[in-house]
């Protein structure tokens, strides 16, 4: 299998992680050329795929072309290209439509009857503001009061205002084909202060009975809308409910490969399977998945900080590294002598104190030998008053 990512950063690293995992060949296409994923894929074109012209030449000689960026303009061209090629896109407009509307996606759990957080002004304070169109936590905003709620809106407005639900969050994937649903695997999220997922964990520590009804919600938005391919959702468990908080109906970034690590299922494989082969494949669970731990780190100034997946999206281009540092393999634009780097850190093993124990071990050698102060791994910061 051949296969075309367009778009190099987040979920262009992890679309070329899983591809080659799978033992697929891949080219990347993006428009800049230093990008994380470039390091990690056989190929890479140059190219806008807002040029028609250009990104049918980018994407005629291959077997699937997987779209791993949030430009409108770019994936209206894809699907053009894509037709003029005949080659499949992993793509589903209108459940894409719905999912990068905040406000959209929730008129679906509303009709679903499916909890979520309360509306301003139907709760108190605090409130989180969210912009409509953006993903995960970029221009979210926590306000404690009226006037500095009129302040966030005057800098987002038409953003989503919804009660602030404290609790752990965690995520579930699910593969779709024409209304039928194929649930996968729920993971563990860790946030920054900026409530930027900075690490995941598997399997998850939601209870058995949880895990079913977040599966099932899944199902039944996935069924609802209909899609074709992978939707990624989020919840919080609040007050001991889940409480839904969005759809993301694309490849997402960071849980596929926390999911292959613990799992051995392949979220790219899927994608391959529903869009190449037009079936949903079948999924063995394993009896004892392995644990996990899946986060960044920053190196910069003296210390570490373990942060938000934002700042690998400022990274170049990313090697894999094994046995690095007590993670199995390390995705990272360290090189040699420089004084600032990053890399996501994968740890894996038979269980959650084997990896938290050489996690531990891993960071004591490295803050050693990179002479570093401290290592940070700040979490959300306290909910105003």
């Amino acid at each position: 299998m051949k296969v075309a990512i367009v778009g190099g950063r987040l979920q262009g690293v992890e679309a070329a992680y899983l591809a080659g995992k799978a033992g697929w060949e891949t080219v990347l296409i993006d428009w800049s050329l230093d990008i994380p994923a470039k390091g990690l894929a056989d190929g890479f074109i140059q190219c806008d795929v807002t040029d028609l012209e250009k990104a049918t030449q980018a994407v005629k000689d291959v077997d699937l072309i997987i779209p791993a960026l949030e430009d409108n303009d770019a994936l209206g061209a894809l699907v053009k290209a894509a037709d003029r090629v005949d080659v499949p896109l992993a793509y589903d407009s209108e459940a894409y439509r719905i999912s990068s509307s905040k406000t959209e996606s929730n008129r679906v759990f509303d009709r679903l009857g499916l909890p979520r957080p309360l509306d301003w002004p139907g709760c108190g304070f605090p409130v989180v503001v969210k912009p409509d169109g953006s993903s995960g936590s970029k221009g979210v905003r926590i306000v404690g009061s009226e006037s500095e709620l009129n302040a966030a809106m005057a800098h987002a407005p038409g953003a989503v205002i919804q009660a602030f639900a404290e609790g752990p969050s965690f995520s579930i994937e699910v593969a779709g084909l024409n209304g039928k649903a194929l649930p996968l695997v729920v993971t563990d999220i860790h946030l920054d202060p900026e409530f930027d997922c900075k690490r995941v964990t598997a399997p998850t520590t939601l209870s058995a009975d949880l895990c079913e009804q977040f599966s099932s919600m899944a199902a039944q938005l996935a069924e609802a809308m209909r899609l074709t391919g992978i939707m990624d959702l989020e919840a919080i468990l609040s007050q001991g409910e889940l409480k839904l908080l969005e759809i993301d109906a694309r490849l997402p970034s960071q849980t596929p490969t926390a999911v292959y690590w613990s799992t051995g299922i392949n979220i790219v494989e899927i994608l391959g399977c529903t869009f190449a082969d037009n079936r949903l494949p079948q999924i063995a669970m394993p009896k004892k998945p392995r644990a996990v731990i899946y986060e960044h780190l920053f190196v910069a100034g003296g210390r570490g900080l373990i942060t938000g997946e934002h700042i690998m999206s400022k990274a170049g281009p990313l090697e894999l590294q094994t046995n690095f540092y007590g993670a199995d393999e390390a995705l990272t634009d360290y090189r040699p002598g420089l004084g600032q780097w990053r890399a996501t850190m994968i740890y894996c093993g038979d269980s959650h104190d084997e990896v938290w124990a050489r996690r531990r071990d891993g960071l004591v050698a490295l803050a050693r030998d990179f002479s570093l102060s401290q290592i940070l791994d700040p979490g959300p910061e306290e909910a105003p008053a």
